[in-house]
């Protein structure tokens, strides 16, 4: 008898719909948010520091968008759903596009559009991508790795279309439609999203679990005076991270305490665990293990973020002062990156992955994404060239930009859309969304390395350093991000080595 033919579940449809409206949205807005910014709403500054506050205002956004995934995955895992805290976050995110548009040229009001756009998007992150997954069981997952590919793949479709078109309508037609234009975008999302309600699969909120990951850690902290020692020399790193807000930001400060709780209470835990044994079952103990392992996967992945969410802020200011025809936009080129994804996933799956596994090279999530920092960094590498050139005062057609692009965007897909499809499936069962939420924040980290460069780079220590080698600041700067990018690769590499690799999908 024949077996009866696989299909996609019909509900998917309307999940990646949603994503590409979402996406087109977010991305619409994104892209175009640096150069308004610094031409638009921080014309009170001096033309010297106008393109610094806008990279400050743009990262501090992106992290917050990347922090508040922490909020929306303990939502839908312990009290809401997933498909709540999506329906409901979305109508919050739809809120704070209406304010992007009314008040463009009102600094507290575009503010607090920005924050629920960051609170909507951030929250409904780790919820969506861990709900797709949730469409799936043990007998399916070999089509669930197929539709995060086409999951991503949506991402870039929105937001290619949305790059290209936002910088023609805030040109041509203002602030006011070009924030709106994405407003409506997120609403059809919401709606998309809304229709599939009857077909969903719907994986309930979990009860409180005396074992769950935060109570062995607890555990594990305070049985033993390492342990303490451990957890109290957390609390006052953090302690010591939030007065560091004069010269980062409130949101960065909050989120650099976090890193240090995450860094310094993890590395406790992980030497400490084995002393909650007494109160938490054996696998309740290698659990919060194997989170540890991911998580340090996560923070490995950090400098990935810091050079490729540059290419909206950093990288837009370098095209602004190349060589380029009236009608094109320095933003427009971002493009080139959603763009060269659609082109590079099929590829891969296509044909490049296959003839590597034909060569006999296993092709690895891991592996896939340390040559994806390396190749981060060789980007990072080629835009510093440019800026040596340019400080030269020489001039550099923006068509020299398609190169770093490229190369980013290969490293890009190797790393974000692995490490996607990699953080659900090595989650255990009930912290799929909280560990959704930790692969986001490994974004929001990723944007306050960038933000505590800065801020470095901004006292001139090192304008010595960088006389010496002959290059200017920006261009010493683009140089330690590659650097950051190498060394991240090193370890990552290192790391996987010994990674125990598992398979962790809902049972058919």
């Amino acid at each position: 008898m024949e077996a009866p033919t696989r299909r996609l579940p019909r509900q998917i449809a309307y999940v990646i719909g949603n994503e590409g409206c979402e996406r087109f949205s977010f991305y619409g807005m994104r892209n175009i948010l640096a150069t308004f910014l610094a031409t638009t709403l921080l014309l009170d500054l001096a033309p010297e520091h106008r393109e610094e506050a806008a990279k400050g205002v743009f990262h501090t956004f992106v992290i917050g968008v990347y922090f508040f995934p922490l909020l929306g995955g303990w939502l839908a895992d312990r009290w809401l759903g997933k498909y709540r805290v999506i329906l409901y976050l979305s109508l919050v995110y739809t809120l704070g596009h209406a304010l992007l548009a009314a008040f463009e040229g009102w600094r507290l009001g575009f503010y607090a559009g920005l924050s629920l756009i960051a609170l909507g998007s951030g929250g409904i992150k780790p919820c969506v991508s861990s709900f797709v997954g949730d469409q799936f069981d043990a007998s399916t997952r070999d089509l669930a790795k197929i539709v995060f590919d086409a999951f991503y793949w949506i991402i870039n479709f929105g937001s290619f279309f949305a790059t290209l078109l936002a910088p023609l309508l805030l040109r041509q037609f203002g602030p006011s439609v070009a924030f709106g234009v994405p407003g409506v975008l997120m609403a059809l999302a919401t709606l998309v999203f809304w229709l599939g309600r009857r077909d969903y699969v719907r994986v309930p909120p979990t009860e409180a679990d005396p074992h769950s990951f935060l109570r062995v850690c607890l555990t594990a902290l305070n049985a033993s005076l390492p342990g303490r020692i451990g957890g109290l020399v957390a609390l006052v790193g953090a302690v010591g991270a939030l007065f560091t807000w004069p010269a980062l930001g409130v949101v960065p400060a909050v989120c650099l305490a976090l890193v240090v709780v995450l860094g310094v209470g993890g590395l406790a835990t992980w030497f400490t665990v084995d002393d909650a044994r007494r109160e938490h079952p054996p696998e309740a103990i290698e659990g919060v293990r194997s989170v540890l392992r991911l998580l340090v996967v996560f923070a490995l992945v950090t400098p990935f973020w810091s050079l490729f969410d540059q290419k909206a802020s950093t990288w837009v200011f370098q095209a602004a002062d190349m060589a380029k025809p009236r009608w094109f936009h320095p933003a427009q080129m971002q493009a080139l990156n959603p763009a060269l994804v659609m082109l590079l996933i099929p590829l891969n799956n296509l044909v490049v992955f296959p003839l590597i596994r034909g060569a006999g090279i296993a092709v690895t999530p891991l592996r896939r994404m340390t040559t994806g920092l390396v190749l981060a960094g060789l980007s990072w590498v080629v835009v510093a060239g440019f800026q040596v050139w340019m400080d030269g005062a020489r001039e550099l057609s923006i068509a020299w930009q398609v190169l770093p692009y490229a190369i980013l965007t290969l490293g890009e897909v190797l790393v974000s859309a692995t490490g996607l499809e990699f953080a659900y499936s090595q989650a255990p069962e009930r912290m799929k969304g909280t560990l959704m939420s930790f692969w986001s924040l490994s974004v929001t980290v990723g944007n306050l390395w960038v933000l505590v460069v800065d801020a470095g780079m901004g006292t001139g220590a090192l304008d010595g350093v960088a006389a010496a080698a002959g290059m200017g600041r920006l261009a010493l700067q683009m140089g330690f991000f590659a650097l950051f990018a190498f060394a991240a690769a090193a370890a990552f590499g290192l790391y996987a080595r010994q990674y125990p690799v598992v398979e962790r999908y809902r049972a058919a």
